[in-house]
């Protein structure tokens, strides 16, 4: 409804003008509040085209003729301002780390209340994200998802989606960076989707359209890569979507039960491209190159192959860009370690990683063991991953959390119930128990459920310890506290010190 101020009375018009005055000095302080956080953190506007023009050296300007620079690094490691970052010895010290799940590649359970603020509950990944709601909302909603700062009145040309400045959660900012660095983290996992990462013509002899994703997640790769140099925290980055999707997961990008990428076309050898790019352009920041996460290899001898071959075919592209500085990790694609035995070895492949995931909660046999099964089947990995490691390539067990149940909402997809609770299908299943007191907030967790948290996380540390390290799943999730690194740390069941032990010698 529109006022018009000539049809009130000379004392209502001199009010009504006081309000319109107050609106606008507060819209315009909260726009000032904005620009100040930027600058605290290090960082102006970020450019408008993404940051091409990145030199592997750790610095950036962008060619765009109305953008300014996000994050330089152009300090060298004796600035006061940085803290030195020395190459990490692989070999002899431990990776301790943790993944920033749902920050540039989102999943709903992660970021629940990004995927209500759409109004479509069709929604359920960034694939339909681009399908189904209007690209300037969509792009509106992923930046201030991405910056974390602040947000000023989103309204859809629809009208479906509104929301204001105090709405919106802040995520991952370099606080983050800084709280993991107190925590005794020495690595951050930072997954991307082939969707962000800004080639052109000139980079690809295949397509570069990221329809139907909403690109620009760039820029706050290149933010983080800075935050981490800045506080001395290494870096993996994850390509965690590729094109036509490699497993099927919604946190692949597009949730589907036909995934496309190991079936011929161009997709492969675009992920190789992407990578390629990836390396040439921020590798001076990047420790490890993750090539791809969780490739579905169990889905027969197809996927398997060309997973094999894009393993070897990445590599080379990554070291033709980067050179031998960079570690590069592959990963075992749901078919053990050990199918990989041989894979990638000097003198074919040199600083080689494994990634290994360990969960045991996606079905109902798993989910019918006890505390102490759940921590006797972990502990047989010591038997399976020190092995390998020792006579193949370095191991890091990559993604692993807390969660005993599924019980976390939308774990399973958007709109998907758990298995744990017997809401994950309407045929068959079986009910474990109830979700009260497993997700959600800490506070509503049992003492004796933070000592089952704090002895299923000591015995996955042990795991990873054994061999070269762990990165945890992960740093922050909106409504589940049982998979967050840092409510773990608030509440209590994951210690300051990532090495001290209330249960040492868990698997003895």
């Amino acid at each position: 409804m529109r006022i018009r101020l000539g049809c009130l009375p000379s004392t209502l018009v001199f009010l009504t003008q006081i309000a319109i005055l107050i609106q606008w000095t507060t819209r315009l302080a909260n726009a000032e509040q904005c620009r100040l956080q930027l600058h605290r953190n290090g960082d102006l506007d970020p450019p408008v085209n993404g940051g091409n023009n990145i030199p592997t050296n750790g610095t950036y300007t962008d060619g765009g003729p109305t953008a300014t620079i996000l994050a330089t690094s152009t300090s060298t490691s004796t600035s006061p301002s940085m803290t030195p970052v020395t190459p990490f010895n692989y070999s002899r010290d431990k990776v301790r780390g943790v993944n920033l799940g749902g920050w540039l590649v989102l999943e709903p359970w992660i970021t629940p209340s990004f995927f209500e603020r759409t109004g479509n509950s069709d929604i359920i990944d960034e694939y339909t994200l681009g399908q189904l709601l209007d690209r300037g909302t969509a792009q509106d909603m992923l930046k201030q998802h991405w910056e974390s700062v602040c947000v000023h009145n989103i309204t859809s040309r629809s009208g479906s989606v509104s929301f204001s400045d105090a709405s919106w959660p802040q995520w991952i900012t370099e606080d983050d960076f800084i709280a993991m660095k107190a925590a005794g983290l020495n690595h951050v996992r930072i997954p991307l989707g082939y969707w962000s990462v800004p080639m052109t013509s000139d980079d690809t002899a295949y397509s570069t359209s990221p329809d139907p994703y909403i690109p620009g997640a760039w820029t706050y790769l290149l933010r983080g890569l800075n935050w981490a140099k800045k506080h001395g925290i290494h870096v993996i980055v994850d390509l965690h979507g590729a094109p036509g999707s490699q497993n099927g997961y919604d946190n692949s990008g597009q949730k589907t039960g036909n995934p496309q990428w190991a079936l011929g076309g161009d997709n492969v050898a675009r992920t190789v491209d992407t990578l390629r790019f990836i390396a040439a352009n921020a590798g001076g920041l990047i420790d490890v190159l993750e090539l791809l996460n969780e490739a579905a290899g169990f889905r027969g001898d197809d996927w398997a192959a060309a997973i094999r071959k894009f393993w070897l075919d990445a590599y080379d592209a990554v070291r033709a860009a980067a050179g031998d500085r960079m570690k590069v990790m592959i990963g075992d694609a749901f078919l053990g370690v050990n199918s990989w035995t041989n894979f990638l070895v000097p003198p074919r492949g040199h600083d080689v990683l494994m990634d290994f995931h360990e969960y045991q909660i996606f079905s109902d046999g798993e989910l019918d063991r006890s505390t102490d099964d759940h921590i006797r089947f972990a502990c047989q990995y010591n038997n399976v991953l020190p092995a390998f490691a020792g006579g193949n390539i370095w191991t890091i067990v990559g993604e692993w959390s807390n969660a005993v149940t599924d019980c976390a909402r939308w774990l399973n997809g958007r709109n998907v119930g758990a298995r744990w609770d017997n809401t994950y299908s309407t045929t068959g299943g079986r009910h474990h128990g109830s979700c009260s007191g497993y997700t959600g907030s800490y506070t509503n967790f049992s003492d004796a459920y933070k000592e089952v948290l704090r002895r299923y996380f000591e015995v996955q540390i042990e795991i990873g310890e054994r061999v070269q390290g762990w990165v945890f799943w992960t740093w922050k999730a909106e409504e589940a506290d049982e998979w967050s690194y840092q409510k773990g740390l608030e509440g209590g069941w994951i210690p300051r010190d990532p090495t001290d032990r209330k249960y040492p010698n868990i698997c003895s």
